[in-house]
């Protein structure tokens, strides 16, 4: 761990914009700035999808409900370009709102769930910085305030929460866990690494001037969690790149020597 420590903190020498990450394997930890809050971009279909799968476990929603799309909005995702008679699952509308980042999807969860109750499920989680206070792509209440954030310490709760713990049944999690190991987006933490090595299971986010990943990592009985959250950025390609190079050498610490 003191071989990883040191390859981080390299990385966050003259980091142009603002930086937290939070990484835990086994007892080790390494954090900077991970209680600092960011806007959260798309990881926050993280803590969603974890509030869907616990409604769906309390009989709030069936995961095999048909819903139909009656709204469409910009951004990531593909159901903005199907037949508005296109009919999904919840749990299809879960997988995309990952997979992909689709944003119809998970303004469609979001209404399905409420916001309200989005939020009370990330606060029986423990996140102490996240909050959801706008669906996907309403710069208008961006404009008036009202944003969503989270900080890395909660993002590695959320995946904790998926591979571990009381939260999620053992059937939901690996629900979860398959979504997230689908991830179509492996342009940041996944980048530099062998995944056909290390089992990775990832959600990106970014805005302008915002790139953020966080990552499950798994080899031979090993885990590794990692949030890396940037804003302020001057170069978002340069944050891609030290993300992704944060993302290997958290890979190369789970592989043997």
């Amino acid at each position: 761990m003191s071989v990883l420590k040191a390859k981080i903190r390299e990385e966050l020498v003259g980091f142009r914009g603002r930086i937290g990450l939070a990484i835990e394997a086994g007892d080790e930890c390494i954090y900077f700035n991970s209680e600092e809050v960011f806007p959260s971009a798309s990881v926050i279909k993280v803590p969603i999808l974890l509030a869907g799968l616990k409604q769906a476990e309390e009989g709030y929603v069936n995961l095999d409900q048909l819903t139909v799309i009656t709204e469409r909005v910009g951004g990531s995702g593909v159901l903005q370009s199907l037949s508005s008679l296109a009919s999904l699952t919840i749990k299809d509308l879960l997988t995309l709102m990952i997979t992909v980042s689709d944003n119809v999807a998970t303004n469609m969860v979001i209404d399905l769930l409420g916001i309200e109750a989005i939020n009370q499920e990330m606060e029986r989680l423990g996140l102490k910085s996240t909050n959801l206070n706008r669906k996907m792509m309403d710069f208008a209440a961006i404009q008036r305030g009202f944003d969503n954030v989270t900080c890395p310490s909660d993002m590695v709760k959320c995946l904790k929460a998926i591979n571990e713990g009381a939260f999620l049944s053992a059937e939901s999690k690996e629900i979860a866990l398959s979504i997230m190991h689908a991830q179509q987006f492996l342009d940041k933490l996944p980048a530099m690494m062998d995944p056909d090595r290390v089992f990775i299971a990832n959600k990106t986010g970014g805005l302008p001037n915002v790139e953020h990943d966080c990552a499950i990592f798994k080899y031979n009985g090993k885990t590794a969690y990692a949030a890396v959250l940037t804003d302020q950025l001057t170069d978002a390609y340069e944050a891609k790149l030290v993300i992704s190079r944060i993302g290997k050498h958290v890979a190369d610490y789970l592989l043997p020597e």
